[in-house]
């Protein structure tokens, strides 16, 4: 009796040995420790002792006559690159600034990373660079630090570009028909991720490395259900000039990808409209571009924020996809209208 009662309770202290090594994310391996990746790139060290990595492109920033802080989205970082035609951001002046966000890259990972906190980043990583007004640009998932730019730091803005930007559909702001319809033609992988990083986000690292579901990490399956056709061209040519990828998740997938879709879809400090105009006085302005056929992006909710904000200037591509504004001609088309109107 006592053997079996032994064996029992080493069967089940295995199983939920085993359970919890599969529920806990394994700890980062942070750049420049002695385990960890090397750094490679400029740093900037932030107030509470982290470090950003960062990237400067275009005309230096002493001769700049426009300054924009370029915001990265899941699964990307600073080495990504604009298809802007060098010789419009000669023209123009424009100096771009690209930073791997907290956990990405060579950037330090925060487990408190909040909203809040990516508006905070950005103002600092500016301050340490003494640059004191600037532009902000972020796309896809890239697109939430710019919202929390708007709330936190409107004074430290000249302008704003939100293209193609994740929304939460548990924002209390959406209608129900209008979130329920948005999340119901999301791809299956997409919605039962989006539930466990809003429900269980500690369950998160499990569902994310296991083999036993469809998830968003198999991207081979998920890029035939959630691209056009363009945009998996885009998205090939743009492959063919990503350098660094492998850096991307260096540090773990957990600090970065996976942080990153609890804080998206997470409870937010605030909605988007308790937003107020950053430019009463049309001293700045604040774009909103949206393709219409987007399938990771619903434009029914993009049209939805810009009705109710109408100091936002939205414009919606009929033809466009989740990747449009990595088209030269489209990338040029919008700074020209984001820098110059």
């Amino acid at each position: 009796m006592m053997i079996t009662v032994t064996a029992v309770a080493l069967v089940v202290g295995a199983m939920v040995s085993g359970y919890y090594k599969a529920l806990k994310p394994p700890p980062p391996k942070l750049c420049g420790s002695p385990n960890g990746p090397p750094i490679t790139s400029p740093r900037v060290k932030l107030n509470d002792g982290r470090h950003l990595a960062y990237r400067e492109d275009g005309v230096p920033k002493q001769k700049a006559k426009y300054k924009i802080i370029v915001v990265h989205g899941f699964g990307s970082s600073k080495e990504q690159r604009l298809s802007a035609p060098k010789d419009l951001v000669e023209e123009l002046g424009i100096y771009f600034l690209h930073f791997d966000r907290a956990g990405y890259g060579e950037s330090d990972p925060y487990p408190s990373r909040s909203v809040k906190s990516e508006a905070f980043d950005i103002e600092q990583l500016a301050d340490k660079l003494n640059i004191d007004k600037f532009y902000v640009l972020g796309s896809s998932l890239g697109g939430y630090p710019i919202w929390s730019c708007l709330k936190y730091i409107p004074h430290r803005l000249l302008g704003a570009a939100l293209v193609v930007p994740f929304v939460n559909l548990w924002w209390p702001c959406l209608p129900a028909n209008i979130a329920r319809e948005s999340f119901e033609v999301l791809p299956k992988q997409y919605q039962h991720t989006y539930r466990v990083a809003r429900y269980v986000p500690w369950l998160l690292y499990w569902w994310m490395t296991s083999k036993w579901f469809s998830h968003l990490r198999i991207q081979s399956q998920l890029n035939t259900l959630v691209f056009t056709q363009k945009d998996l061209e885009i998205e090939k040519k743009l492959q063919e000039v990503y350098f660094g990828q492998e850096k991307i998740e260096q540090q773990g997938a957990y600090d970065s990808v996976f942080r990153d879709l609890m804080v998206t879809y997470g409870k937010w400090e605030f909605d988007p409209l308790d937003i107020a105009n950053p430019f009463p006085n049309n001293e700045g302005s604040v774009y909103f571009w949206q393709g219409y056929q987007d399938k990771i992006i619903p434009y029914k909710i993009s049209r939805f924020l810009s009705e109710k904000l109408p100091w936002m200037k939205y414009h919606e591509v009929a033809d466009g996809g989740h990747m449009f504004f990595f088209e030269p001609h489209m990338c040029a088309s919008m700074l020209k209208t984001f820098l110059l109107n």
